[in-house]
């Protein structure tokens, strides 16, 4: 679902990071030109703050963005990268240093700020507030949240605005929930593969793609 959704942005011509933690899972982004990936720790780290100057310079536009490019942060499993780069930071931290790592503020700051200088994050996980901390309700940092495979107390914490979660999960791979603001509805991922993705990227005009 991360993939599919990256890959419609960036066929609108926005422009991607993508932090793949496991180092397989988003092997389609290397051979993107408008695709940054980054897969171990210290990458992720050094990419993450490298965001929150981009963001500070787009924020400084002042609203001129037209001819700036969206700009997608795709993060897989998220839980386990911002533990990791909790962890990363407290190796080299210096004592006037901030407790939290530069590279979990930039992505709240992306979070929070993001979408009025074109940046948008698409968060694969559970955003816990214990690693994004500036927020007491999870919901609150996400325009639309999509759940597949969730349990009752993941609903609860994501799309309590929505009601009750559905008793029974439809088996149909990719298939999911929309959640924006008190409204919820079903609906179907566009499901491609790594080579889907980078044939329609490279050739749309191929009729295969």
């Amino acid at each position: 679902m991360l993939r599919s959704l990256t890959a419609q942005f960036l066929h609108q011509g926005a422009h991607a990071l993508v932090l793949d933690p496991k180092r397989i899972s988003h092997l389609w982004a290397k051979a993107l030109p408008t695709v940054t990936r980054r897969g171990n720790i210290a990458g992720i780290h050094d990419a993450l703050v490298h965001l929150a100057a981009e963001l500070e310079r787009r924020v400084d536009l002042d609203g001129d963005l037209d001819d700036v490019p969206r700009l997608i942060v795709a993060i897989d499993a998220a839980n386990t990268t911002l533990r990791q780069l909790a962890r990363y930071w407290e190796t080299f931290r210096q004592k006037d240093d901030p407790k939290t790592s530069p590279a979990i503020a930039a992505l709240e700051e992306a979070l929070w700020a993001g979408r009025a200088a074109r940046v948008h994050v698409i968060f694969d996980g559970r955003p816990h507030t214990t690693a994004l901390a500036r927020t007491s309700a999870a919901h609150e940092l996400f325009a639309t949240v999509i759940l597949s495979r969730f349990t009752a107390n993941t609903w609860r914490c994501l799309a309590p605005m929505a009601g009750p979660a559905p008793k029974k999960q439809n088996p149909h791979p990719g298939r999911f929930h929309v959640v924006q603001q008190d409204s919820t509805h079903e609906t179907q991922a566009v499901l491609m593969t790594d080579a889907d993705v980078v044939n329609w990227l490279t050739d749309p005009e191929d009729p295969e793609s």
